[in-house]
């Protein structure tokens, strides 16, 4: 089945996400350190059919480029040499950990689980996700 992967890429961490076979949904799938992230891509695609890849971008709120963009550019490199052909994407990734923090009390997530960087990352990736399964699906 076709699945459609999304990231927030950090140095220290890289929260991953996946559609579903259809790709209308996005659900938060792992958080993996930095330095592992082309691996354990590499064996989820092995398992799983990866036609996309929708990464966070960030952009300053005045469009500019934001301070982790260079960081980004140099993993965005490495992905497309570690995956040629399957499609990279970039997605605007303003206000993705303000609404993660939101989905985290919205769903009554406990405070405790809120305040680990690793669920904002995963959490992040998926609805950086959403934001580009919405937009393809209208």
């Amino acid at each position: 089945m076709d699945r459609t992967v999304g990231i927030d890429y950090g140095r220290a961490r890289v929260g991953v996400a996946v559609s579903d076979p259809l790709a209308v949904f996005a659900s938060p799938l792992e958080t993996v350190p930095g330095t592992k992230i082309i691996e354990y891509l590499q064996n989820y695609a092995a398992a799983e059919h990866v036609i996309c890849f929708v990464v966070g971008y960030p952009v300053n709120l005045d469009g500019r480029p934001a301070e982790a963009q260079a960081d980004v550019d140099v993993f965005l490199k490495r992905l497309a040499k570690a995956f040629p052909g399957v499609e990279i994407v970039k997605e605007d990734e303003r206000f993705t950990s303000v609404l993660a923090h939101r989905a985290m009390i919205d769903g009554g997530m406990k405070k405790s689980e809120r305040r680990k960087k690793e669920s904002v990352d995963r959490i992040s990736a998926a609805i950086i996700l959403q934001g580009y399964l919405d937009r393809k699906n209208k």
